[in-house]
């Protein structure tokens, strides 16, 4: 066997095109994968195929000059865009003589460095685990078949069993404390309901510029870059928003194409904030050539997580890029926005923003007319605190006539606290 390299700084990239036309975009985005993980890209191995091959995913003649390249150039790691079956990875490790890769390793990689929160780090090391686990023959062949001799023989596990539980009962722990840290945000998530907190969650394409806006909105301090999955643990925040109060925003982990489906498992807990949002800001980058893709990527995801049913309002960031472009808000027919152009690099058209959201979150406006009995002066002043008196008067019989108007969010929220409030509507 080989050195097992723990990490390759140098490496040979290789990305193969299955269709006529040269997406030459994935290969960048692939690129800006390989330089977030931190590896210096010594040379870029392309070719063109209509269907992976069984053994090597590329053709034997296509693995051989792979090989040859990393031979020549001192690589220590070989990193494919697409994903490879445990055998193809043996079978090219066995040819190159160092560690292959696929997109799938290359991106639990960058998880991994970019955890810092434990939860965080559970989910990223839940999603490897469950990657690993169907390549655990790769590194034990020698070790399969059980050791004879003195002393060794009889009932026993080999070394590839006593893994392969070692591994099971990790998860199995991984996914226990991550179901207490999931029942601690379904506890914040319901104490917020029961207040009538809208939570907005911002979801979007990797580097679109989620956690820049984020933190000018909220000054929270986020880190922020332009690479690929700069965040990856979720942070809440609240904000004030006009007519509708209090409102939590969430910032979450940037998605991608071919997302690995183990990454999408293990960061349930972290995705529960999108599913239980009333809003999804979806963040776009509009500088980006590939804007309707990178929605559809974003789209697939939210699907996948069941998502896809939350309203959503389009935020394309990233104008101050674009030539003489002004902010603005897109509306439908019914006159609701829908898209929100602005920069959260400059602060232009931020304005516009909290006015979308205004109008998306209040939503219903509440309406009616009171007739309050003498006694209920303190009901009266908590309307006029909260600025929803629309008209005043006296009735004959000394009670006080109002007509209130105010966010559905407010009004449901006043209703709580004052339980005989709605034996008033006239």
């Amino acid at each position: 066997m080989f050195d097992r390299y723990d990490a390759g700084e140098q490496a040979v990239l290789v990305h193969v095109y299955f269709s006529q036309e040269k997406d030459t975009e994935d290969l960048r985005e692939f690129e800006s994968l390989v330089s977030s993980a931190g590896v210096e890209a010594l040379q870029i191995v392309t070719g063109s195929r209509k269907a992976p091959h069984a053994k090597y995913f590329v053709g034997e003649g296509k693995a051989q000059e792979i090989a040859d390249v990393v031979h020549a150039s001192g690589a220590n790691v070989v990193l494919f865009n697409h994903p490879l079956s445990p055998a193809q990875e043996r079978n090219l490790e066995r040819l190159c003589e160092c560690r292959v890769v696929d997109r799938t390793g290359l991106i639990l990689d960058i998880f991994a460095q970019r955890a810092r929160t434990h939860e965080g780090k559970l989910q990223v090391e839940l999603a490897q685990l469950r990657h690993l686990a169907t390549r655990l023959v790769r590194g034990w062949t020698h070790l399969e078949r059980q050791k004879g001799g003195i002393g060794l023989r009889g009932p026993g596990e080999t070394q590839l069993e006593s893994d392969r539980r070692l591994l099971r009962d990790r998860i199995r722990q991984i996914l226990s404390r991550l179901e207490k840290v999931e029942k601690q945000r379904e506890q914040g998530r319901r104490a917020r309901m029961r207040a009538d907190i809208p939570t907005v969650s911002l979801v979007g394409y990797t580097n679109a510029g989620k956690s820049t806006l984020f933190n000018r909105i909220t000054e929270a301090g986020v880190y922020a870059a332009d690479q690929l999955f700069a965040t990856l643990d979720p942070t809440l925040r609240r904000i004030e928003v006009e007519d509708v109060g209090v409102t939590i925003l969430a910032d979450t982990v940037g998605f991608i194409r071919h997302l690995p489906h183990d990454l999408v498992a293990a960061f349930k807990a972290t995705l529960q904030e999108t599913r239980q949002a009333s809003l999804l800001l979806h963040i776009v980058d509009a500088a980006d050539g590939r804007i309707d893709e990178n929605i559809d990527a974003v789209n697939e995801v939210l699907a996948e997580i069941e998502a896809d049913e939350i309203p959503a309002l389009l935020v394309m960031n990233k104008i101050d890029m674009l030539d003489n472009f002004v902010p603005r808000i897109d509306r439908n027919e019914e006159n609701l926005p829908i898209r929100v152009w602005l920069s959260a690099e400059t602060g232009d058209g931020i304005d516009l923003l909290f006015r979308a959201l205004t109008e998306r979150l209040s939503g219903e406006i509440a309406q009616y007319e009171l007739k309050l009995p003498v006694q209920e002066g303190r009901l009266r002043s908590r309307f006029y605190q909260l600025q929803a008196i629309l008209k005043e008067w006296i009735e004959e019989d000394g009670s006080i006539g109002l007509v209130i108007r105010m966010p559905i969010v407010d009004w449901r929220r006043l209703c709580k606290q004052e339980q005989g409030l709605v034996n008033f509507i006239v």
